[in-house]
């Protein structure tokens, strides 16, 4: 986002509303799966396509992963980022990469079998005399989009920093595994925790569709800006109106806002975080308090929408869905991804990731409620 970082002063809400460990326990709505079994060792979702919420073994998640969904809608995955599991149903690769403080060196954290969950004990054996920070998050999609530490340029004249491996321990399905946490600094030479890469490739540019969604912590957020995922300017500066689509999570009232107090489910459009067509406050975007959450943004031409729900129960709410705001169409995407700062990196925003994608095209409501489902089903917080 344009403009100073740091607007407002820095008061005291680095560290947002949350604490380090993310595995509270888990929201009212009962256990993560409902309607019947669907694949041996998991409840399965009512009404969902097979295998959604099952296991694939020990260790496993789901045998139809995210990104399966949306490939069986005709919008795939050109971006698949996890550090807590595959976001492909027979994924069997490399989630993230460690570096030791102590010697510098790193390591890669797998996945515990195909399509399952982090291999959360390598990083733990790895780490165990030391302290290790995350350096790559891999892309488990076949364009090799992987995020790493955000280079120099915009409000970061350093570049950022990397995130602690150990901040965000969770709890998914009975295994340990780690988020992506992000905190802000407004000391421009400092940075804080950012992971960029401008050299993507499939992601969309200039006005053509894409959907995106992102896992976060419900817990761990401020109102600075900006802690986004999602699709972003390629030379880290403010480009102008439209120039980065990306999701934002948090209570930042310095653009638009929704209702309430927040924090709210955004798009972060550059030159404006929008919880609508406008910076008035929709009615339908309503503040999202859960200790996990579901963030949606779709984006085609001429308009965009915003979906947000609990990730350990429920369905999504759409927040908006309607025209872009003024001055936004066409959008001007440049497609480099970003993670945990603005598209100039402004860095004073903060939160936790665990997962989300980038898609290629404007997912169905049909997909995005498979997915919801399927991120129920993987066990947050249980």
């Amino acid at each position: 986002m344009a403009g100073s970082p740091g607007a407002g002063g820095p008061g005291t809400s680095i560290g947002g509303g949350g604490s380090a460990n993310m595995a509270g326990a888990p929201a009212s709505g009962g256990a993560p799966a409902t309607g019947g079994v669907a694949g041996t060792g998991g409840g399965g979702m009512a009404g969902m396509a097979p295998n959604v919420g099952g296991t694939s073994g020990a260790g496993g998640a789901s045998q139809t992963a995210p990104c399966d969904i949306y490939a069986a809608g005709s919008t795939p995955c050109v971006a698949a980022h996890s550090t807590v599991r595959a976001l492909f149903g027979s994924y069997n690769g490399n989630l993230y990469q460690v570096r030791r403080a102590s010697d510098k060196t790193t390591k890669d954290v797998a996945v515990l079998s195909p399509g399952g969950y982090a291999n959360a004990a390598t990083q733990d054996t790895f780490c165990a005399a030391t302290t290790c920070t995350i350096s790559v998050i891999y892309d488990q999609s076949s364009q090799a989009n992987h995020l790493t530490v955000t280079p120099p340029g915009g409000w970061l004249a350093n570049g950022g920093t990397e995130a602690k491996a150990t901040a965000a321990k969770i709890t998914i399905n009975g295994h340990a595994a780690y988020g992506v946490y992000t905190t802000g600094s407004f000391d421009d030479a400092v940075g804080g925790v950012g992971y960029r890469n401008n050299k993507t490739k499939g992601v969309a540019t200039g006005d053509l569709p894409e959907g995106m969604y992102m896992v976060a912590s419900g817990k761990h957020y401020n109102q600075w800006c900006c802690f986004d995922y999602g699709n972003a300017e390629t030379n880290n500066k403010d480009n102008g109106p439209g120039t980065m689509e990306t999701l934002y999570f948090g209570s930042s009232t310095q653009w638009g806002r929704g209702s309430g107090t927040g924090p709210w489910v955004m798009a972060d459009l550059e030159d404006g975080v929008y919880a609508g067509g406008s910076f008035a406050a929709p009615p339908s975007n309503t503040s999202l308090t859960v200790t996990f959450v579901t963030a949606m943004l779709g984006g085609k031409a001429g308009s965009f929408r915003l979906k947000g729900g609990d990730a350990q129960a429920g369905v999504l709410k759409t927040m908006y869905d309607g025209a872009r705001p003024a001055g936004y169409d066409p959008m001007k995407k440049e497609g480099a991804i970003i993670l945990g700062v603005g598209g100039d990196n402004s860095h004073t925003g903060e939160g936790t990731f665990f997962e989300g994608c980038l898609t290629s095209g404007y997912p169905t409501d049909a997909s995005d409620s498979a997915v919801q489902a399927n991120i129920v089903a993987a066990g947050y917080g249980h």
